[in-house]
């Protein structure tokens, strides 16, 4: 593949917040901690050198993988270099998407391998494991049931329950074989095909499913899966649960960040509850309230616990209490020798509401490194833009401004009429001074039949760029279709598409690919075809 790059200002598809970040403006300094450089990365290794819960990782991550490591080698080395202290993960999470969801989950993971061998070459005496932490606990299934491949959307269509993790795949076997459907006949088809079945129809839930998908991918990279529905990790997070739901620190710490933020002119994407974790079992997963009576509630489920007994289950059953989004982060450095956390734009701009929280808990904050976005095509796309005189920067503006600067270039007649309006306004202050001689309070007047004569000549420029169009109806149809080609339903393809197309052209080579171009701390827009 080739690669070209272009600025994330230049795509008009991320956040002011996420732009100002990369851009590293002061105002934004005090709500994050080290910067996403070589120099930043020497600071946070020093930072997290003595992080104390290696053998629970590594002994945890063992019994999650079981059999499956057996077939993993370099995730195994990787797992054995975790109990080492000059060991140290890069981590990207997401939810549990059906057959990997949107393409945004494929570079999430790939970013992390990336930086991870990029941080290797950087400091040598070092070790670098990339992590993906599976969003076990999540309960919005809705998010999660359905996927988008060749366009058409495959849905698991069953009812949720508890934490998305913990639900059984005994239904999805109709699902799989309608993902399987769109593959057509190939080699590629037939290897994913096979990964797929495998990973759905032999594995009794969600999480494990996930987990052996993912790890076929990825495991020549040692990619580490980890699952943090544990109660061996939650035994470690225990003192942190029953702190801040008795004193509500949380609540405290992110709402004051929010506002500053938000005092600055930044948009927020998160907000802290008074108790920011929910109730779980194998059947519900409901939020965490507290009474007027003093007492706490289940919401929903007819379950209180006074504060004796709630500090007694979080003590006996710490594996019931599930963070929400601004607790997760926290409880991800707390179990991880971690330096940085990869996200998407929502995502770090979120994690930029937290650092107050860590502070407090003085739990030492990741360094924040935006995913890698990029747009897949190929060379019969690619040469439709270049003969089109378009380029892959400004392929990403509307498909009405590509259409009318088409017109402009390449049209035979002169559209504009400013070299008429320069006459007609020239003509329209002499007839002001004029009235204004005769009684100067018709300049009002002469000003009103100079704005409508404007707003038609404006109407007929449009007009005429209209007409000239029938004239370039083939190219604008090109450009149409290409805007449709790289851009489904109008949004970035990364957001809708799934990764099975690609992979069914390029087979294992699509990852290699994806891996060799990246560049993780350049913070570029990649463009491969």
């Amino acid at each position: 593949m080739k690669a070209t790059y272009i600025d994330y200002s230049d795509t008009g598809s991320f956040s002011d917040t996420l732009l100002a970040y990369l851009a590293n403006e002061e105002q934004l300094r005090p709500f994050y901690g080290q910067r996403p450089t070589r120099e930043g990365f020497r600071q946070q290794i020093a930072e997290k050198r003595n992080f104390p819960n290696r053998r629970l990782l590594t002994t945890t991550l063992r019994e999650q993988y079981g059999p499956l490591l057996a077939q993993s080698p370099e995730v195994e080395t990787n797992i054995t270099l975790l109990g080492d202290e000059k060991t140290f993960t890069v981590t990207t999470g997401h939810q549990l998407n059906i057959f990997t969801g949107p393409l945004y989950f494929i570079f999430k993971i790939i970013t992390a391998v990336r930086l991870a061998k990029d941080l290797k070459e950087a400091y040598p005496e070092y070790s670098f494991v990339p992590v993906y932490w599976m969003a076990t606990e999540d309960h919005d299934f809705a998010e999660i049931n359905n996927t988008k491949v060749f366009g058409k959307k495959i849905i698991w269509d069953t009812p949720a329950v508890s934490a998305t993790g913990r639900m059984s795949t005994y239904d999805i076997a109709d699902t799989v074989k309608q993902y399987c459907g769109t593959f057509g006949l190939s080699i590629n088809a037939d290897k994913l095909k096979r990964i797929v079945e495998d990973a759905y129809l032999q594995n009794w839930s969600l999480a494990a499913a996930t987990r052996y998908m993912v790890n076929e991918l990825f495991k020549p990279y040692g990619l580490v899966i980890i699952d943090a529905d544990s109660k061996d990790f939650k035994k470690v997070f225990a003192p942190i649960i029953a702190q801040d739901i008795f004193e509500e620190n949380s609540f405290k710490a992110i709402e004051d960040t929010s506002g500053n933020l938000e005092n600055l002119g930044y948009h927020t994407q998160v907000h802290a509850r008074e108790i920011n974790f929910f109730y779980l079992t194998d059947e519900f997963r409901e939020r965490i309230v507290r009474t007027e009576d003093g007492r706490f509630e289940v919401l929903h489920r007819g379950l209180y616990f006074s504060e004796e007994e709630m500090r007694t289950e979080i003590a006996q059953y710490p594996e019931r209490f599930s963070p929400n989004v601004v607790m997760r982060p926290l409880y991800q450095e707390l179990i991880l020798p971690n330096l940085a956390y990869i996200g998407g734009g929502a995502e770090i701009v979120y994690w930029l509401q937290l650092k107050a929280n860590f502070d407090y808990y003085q739990v030492p904050f990741p360094i924040l490194v935006p995913r890698n976005s990029a747009m897949l095509t190929d060379d019969h796309v690619a040469g439709k833009i270049f003969r089109l005189d378009l380029t892959f920067k400004s392929i990403f503006k509307s498909t009405d401004v590509l259409k009318n600067e088409y017109v402009r270039r390449h049209t035979k007649h002169r559209l504009n009429l400013r070299d008429e309006w320069m006459e007609l306004n020239a003509i329209f202050g002499k007839i002001k001074l004029r009235a204004h001689k005769i009684d100067p309070s018709l300049g009002p007047s002469t000003e009103a039949v100079k704005a409508r004569l404007k707003k038609a000549i404006n109407n007929l420029e449009k007009k005429l760029l209209k007409a000239d169009k029938h004239n370039h109806e083939d190219a604008l149809i090109q450009i149409e279709r290409v805007k449709d080609k790289l851009f489904p339903n109008g949004g970035l393809q990364e957001r809708t598409e799934n990764f099975a197309s690609l992979y069914l052209k390029h087979g294992d080579g699509l990852i290699r690919e994806l891996e060799k171009h990246f560049n993780p701390l350049e913070f570029k827009f990649t463009i491969l075809y």
